[in-house]
């Protein structure tokens, strides 16, 4: 990993340690599905302690900074103009199903003197497959050790897009069958593997050609955002412009395929 910077390194480090046991206690898991109660409880304590192992590790790198998780929500810190951004499990329900797309996923967000922020860094690592993509901004987007770029389709009907549904009991169900609906008759093909972070990680790999979901959160697209725009891709907002990593509205795809997309989904 000679490319990263000790910024970087610090991160994978972090996110190694935590996938250590992580990896045990997904191994528990299929074991689990057979008994009446599931496992449920199981990945919570999982997803918990995986937290606490990025919160640790993280904070001790940097002390000052703030950190925002899924669990925990905002810690602030001393330095207010730092924060890092985190899901220990993304893809929960895949991991609870012993299905092995899943990942952690960290991003740094700084903020400038005039009120603007960026994602600066980030690392999303998918345990089971050993697959770790990583970017600093200006330095580009890398898996494992090899630099990656969006793909380079120009004609929806050849693209394959991903998306996301929103979680039982969540609002958003109608409009994403709507989005999926109106996209659908356009592409390829339509994927939803349940971990948006790995959703953008796939784009700036070439996987996918184009990723959209609607009410996420900012845990969810923080180290993604990087990813794709450091990998030659545009990642916006959907209906309105705004900001992208408040996760409410994300459209990610290639510079060629996005404003047709875009347009495809406003509609919608």
């Amino acid at each position: 990993m000679a490319l990263a910077s000790a910024l970087v390194q610090v991160i994978i480090g972090a996110v190694r340690k935590t996938a250590r046991p992580m990896l045990r206690d997904f191994g528990e898991v299929a074991q689990l599905q057979v008994s009446r109660k599931g496992p449920g409880d199981f990945v919570t304590a999982a997803d918990l302690k995986a937290e606490d192992t990025l919160f640790e590790l993280l904070m001790k790198a940097r002390p000052g900074y703030s950190f925002l998780g899924e669990e925990r929500g905002l810690v602030e810190g001393t330095d207010k103009s730092h924060t890092w951004i985190v899901d220990p499990i993304d893809g929960t329900t895949n991991f609870m199903h012993a299905m092995p797309h899943f990942a952690i996923t960290v991003g740094l967000e700084r903020k400038h003197p005039d009120g603007s922020s960026e994602i600066v860094a980030g690392v999303t690592y998918n345990p089971v497959m050993n697959e770790l993509f990583w970017a600093e901004k200006g330095k580009g987007c890398y898996l494992n050790d090899q630099r990656i770029r969006v793909s380079g389709r120009r004609d929806l009907s050849e693209s394959l897009i991903s998306t996301g549904l929103p979680f039982i009991g969540k609002t958003g169900h109608s409009q994403a069958i709507k989005d999926i609906h109106a996209v659908g008759q356009r592409v390829a093909g339509i994927r939803r593997l349940g971990a948006a972070s790995l959703d953008f990680a796939w784009v700036a790999a070439g996987r996918y050609d184009a990723f959209f979901e609607r009410n996420l959160q900012p845990w969810d697209v923080a180290a993604g955002i990087l990813f794709v725009t450091e990998a030659g891709g545009t990642v916006t907002t959907i209906d309105i412009d705004g900001d992208p990593k408040n996760g409410k509205q994300i459209l990610a795809s290639n510079p060629e395929l996005h404003p047709q997309l875009r347009k495809i989904l406003q509609a919608a």
